[in-house]
Formats: structure tokens, sequence, C-alpha cells
């Protein structure tokens, strides 16, 4: 896929939320049908999607928390897709540092920390530490919501 400013501009536009295709088209000056075709090429070719978001310290019972994972193992893609499948799992990252992947989880009323460990983690083989980070405040910090 051609990556144009057209392109990045449009998904400035959608970053922040749905926003209607004659808005962004009247602002880049474009076409509407522009816009919409682009956006749709965007999404089949998997560079962008749509989703909505949810602001975690808005909804009552629910925490965010961020855990630090060092592996046994260098296979740390493999492992990064194991804990994308685990229950209430945000989003997972292979990443530098001390940790070899940071894991995004929302917990929520009759699902908690221990029952994510005990429930979840613990089948996983290959993990040598944990470290978690509980967020008590985040800042431009909404993630997808899990049912």
């Amino acid at each position: 896929m051609k990556f144009d400013e057209t392109n990045i501009a449009i998904i400035r536009h959608l970053r922040n939320g749905r926003k209607s295709f004659k808005e962004i088209a009247d602002d880049l000056c474009i076409s509407e049908n522009t816009v919409r075709t682009r956006v749709n090429k965007l999404i089949s070719e998997g560079v962008m999607e749509i989703s909505g978001f949810v602001d975690t310290e808005t909804v009552p019972g629910h925490r965010l928390a961020i855990i630090g994972v060092k592996l046994n193992t260098m296979d740390m893609a493999r492992k990064g897709e194991e804990f994308s499948k685990l229950k209430g799992v945000v989003s997972v990252a292979v990443v530098t540092g001390r940790f070899d992947l940071m894991v995004t989880v929302l917990f929520k009323e009759g699902f908690d920390l221990l029952e994510f460990y005990t429930n979840e983690v613990s089948h996983l083989k290959d993990i040598q530490s944990v470290e978690t980070f509980v967020v008590y405040k985040g800042y431009n910090l909404k993630v997808p919501y899990i049912l």
C-alpha cells in the first residue's frame, strides 16, 4: 500500500475515535468518496482498525495493570502470542530492557489479579518472573473493552 500524506492525515483524524468522512474530507479538501475508499483500503490491508475504547477509570469495578514478564526462552514472539490469548489481556508487546514482554490486562468485577495469575499465567511455561504495575491514574490511556 502506498503510504502518502493523505493516508497519514486521515489516520490522524481517526486516532481519537470515529469521525464522519465528510468532516475529514472538508478538512483535507478532498472528496468524501476519496476518504471512504482510503479508509476501507487501510482497514482491508490491515494497516488500521477502527475500535471502541474505554477509559477504565470511568467504569466502576475496573482496573488496568501492566505486567512486565521475564522469560526463560528467546522465543519471545511465540510467548507473546500465548499471553495475548489469556483472559483479560488487552495487548502484549515484545520489548527491550529488563523485561521481555509488557502485557496490559483489564481487570473487572469477578476477575482480579490473583485469578489472572492462578488461572491464566500459571499454565504457561518458560516464565522466569513477573512484575505487576497497577495503573492508578492514566493519561490518554484507553483500552478496548473485553467482554
